[in-house]
Formats: structure tokens, sequence, C-alpha cells
């Protein structure tokens, strides 16, 4: 049997691109990874807003945006803007979505960070205003549209790997942390894992349990309790999922040799997927990878190759499923409310690690 290796690696671009956006946010990931993939996709920026001027007026000009603002709020007024692109930390998205939501004459569309608040209530409340305002959220898990992470998808999809019996996703990375991630006591599940849960979630749907085993990060001073974290996801059919973050990865920083990478697998009753993710390169374009082998072509690996690379060019994915949601009436492939299943599946992890033991998502929803 023929193999189609169009693995539809990059989403198809929105039919109308031409929404008017206000980015809120000018620092590192607006500056120099959405605004590069929305100038390349062909999107609409009008309008940027930072209380630092310097940042802002740099964004502005680099990216040729007309409007600047010292502040969310005075953007948000202003009746031109459309869409949001939101761009803040974690414990600041509830209070911009309050304000976003003041504005629904104007404002159809927002597109809010992962993770959308730093725990389960602040996402849940996000949702709910939301909806209630009539307007369509969307959250920027960017790791879906990971090409490999996307073309992966694909080859569950088209049956390729037969039914799934166990994925795997293995990081060696040493963060940079943000100033702000030394607020929660959170970190690695929700900053970084978080990534690998919903990628999971993508692959094969909604675990029953989760148990996490996690302990501190010897490099990182301040107080967290999730520095390196083991994750096992278990579905009802017997699927297994797991995930090992490490974000010590030796002493590379302190001297050492340096051994960085994130990796994938998964393996199927007819067939195996492995990757590699190529974002550790970043600043340098490192595409991910793929190899994969079927039964329906057996003794053979396929190795298909892109040039598009996670960061920025998965960007484009996440406004344009936003952007074509608003062109359709219909649901963002990231919706809120979908990602209210991720952002509970991260809360599980926690209750995992507290308690000792394996934890289900439904727990969080259902409030038990």
């Amino acid at each position: 049997m023929e193999i189609d290796l169009n693995l539809g690696h990059m989403p198809p671009p929105p039919a109308k691109k031409d929404w008017r956006i206000g980015c809120i946010g000018a620092g590192f990931i607006m500056r120099d990874i959405h605004l590069v993939a929305y100038r390349e996709a062909g999107y609409n920026p009008v309008a940027i807003a930072d209380p630092d001027p310097k940042a802002v007026e740099e964004a502005a000009s680099r990216h040729a945006i007309p409007k600047t603002y010292a502040s969310a709020a005075e953007m948000m007024a202003d009746s031109e803007i459309e869409v949001l692109d939101i761009a803040v930390p974690p414990h600041l998205q509830l209070q911009v979505i309050r304000e976003a939501v003041r504005h629904a004459d104007h404002i159809k569309g927002i597109l809010a960070q992962k993770p959308l608040g730093v725990n389960f209530e602040e996402a849940r409340e996000i949702v709910r205003l939301c909806e209630e305002a009539g307007i369509v959220l969307a959250v920027n898990q960017n790791m879906r549209y990971d090409q490999s992470v996307r073309a992966a998808k694909t080859l569950l999809e088209r049956g390729y790997l037969g039914e799934p019996v166990l994925g795997t996703i293995e990081m060696r990375a040493i963060p940079h942390w943000k100033p702000w991630a030394r607020l929660y006591g959170r970190l690695t599940l929700l900053i970084m894992s978080i990534h690998h849960l919903d990628t999971f979630r993508y692959w094969f749907g909604d675990p029953e349990t989760v148990y996490v085993s996690a302990r501190t990060d010897p490099r990182t001073k301040f107080e967290h309790t999730d520095g390196v974290t083991l994750y096992v996801l278990e579905y009802a059919n017997g699927l297994r999922a797991a995930g090992w973050d490490d974000v010590w990865s030796g002493p590379a920083h302190e001297g050492g040799a340096s051994d960085i990478y994130i990796k994938w697998r998964v393996e199927g009753a007819e067939g195996i997927a492995q990757g590699t993710i190529g974002w550790p390169a970043y600043p340098n374009r490192q595409p991910s990878t793929l190899a994969f082998s079927t039964m329906r072509q057996p003794g053979v690996w396929f190795r298909p190759e892109w040039k598009e690379v996670w960061f920025p060019d998965a960007f484009r994915g996440t406004m344009g499923m936003l952007l074509e949601a608003l062109n359709t009436g219909g649901e963002p492939a990231v919706s809120g409310r979908d990602n209210l299943k991720t952002m509970a599946l991260v809360e599980a992890c926690y209750r995992s690690i507290a308690e000792h033991r394996p934890v289900s998502p439904r727990e969080i929803l259902e409030g038990d």
C-alpha cells in the first residue's frame, strides 16, 4: 500500500486574514515569535500595548505596527481592535481578560497564552467570562503546531500505527525561568510539562488518571515543588503515556558536558513513530524530525522532512485557528473550553504529588 507522506505538518491558512489584531505585551515571545510569524503569514497586527515605552516602540518599529499604547486597557478601548493577542504572565491573564470582556462590542476573539492562569480555577473563570461575553477564546498551546507533533497526529488518524500502545516524551533542557516563575511555587508542570500533557491529549484524548513523581531542581534556588517531573497517564483502553521532564539535565551550566534534547515516540500495534523537537536549538532554525514505520509497508522507515520550525512558524497556526473560527463561526482547534481539560490535567498532577496517588482529571473538572 502506498504511504502518503503529505502529513499536514503545517495547518491550512485562514480564509480571511485581515482581522485587526491588538497585541498585549512587547516582550520576547511577542516581539521575536508571535509578530514574526504573523507578518510571514500575512496577518494584520495594528496595535501593541506595553507599559515599557522602549519595548513597545521597538516592537512597533520592527514590525510596522501603526498604533502603540502604554496600557492594555487603553488599547482595548480602541474600537478598531477586533482580536486580542495576549502575552502576559499567567497571574495577569485573568485581570486582562476581565477588562477585555467589557469591550465585547468590538473585540470578537482572544488568543490567550498557556497556561491559562496559574491554576484551574483561574482558567475556568476566564472561560466563563469569554463565553458570557460572546468572545471566541483560543489558547496558545503551540506545541500542537510543532511540525512533527502535527505529523504524528496525522499518522494516528490515518491508522498507519494501528492502536496506540505506548507514547513517551523525554525532555532534557535547562529553561531560562522568567522572573514571574518565582511567584507561584509551581514550576515545571505548569510552565513546561503543560506542553507535553496537552500533546498527549491531542494525540490520544483524555486519560483516566495521572500519577506524578517530582523532585526539586538543584539549580533553581527559588521555592518550587516540581523541578524534575516524571508522570504516567493511564487510559481506559490500556494505553500508557509517560513524560520525563528534566530541567536539571546534568551540570551543563556548571562546567559539565551538555546533552540537551526533546524526543518523543509513539508505539502502535501496527507501527512506530518517533521524532525530535528542534526548539532547544533556538534561535538557530532546526526543524523537528520524524521517522516512522508501518505494517502497511513492512521493513521500511519513512523520514519526511520540512523547512519550518516550531519557533516561530507554529505560531501561524495558533493565531490562524482563532481567525478561522471567527471566519466560520466554529470553535478554535484549542478552544478555552477544551483547554480546561489540559488545565485540569495539570491540576491533577499537582494533587498527585501532594497525595502520592493516581488522580483523575475528572476530580478537578467535577470539583471533587
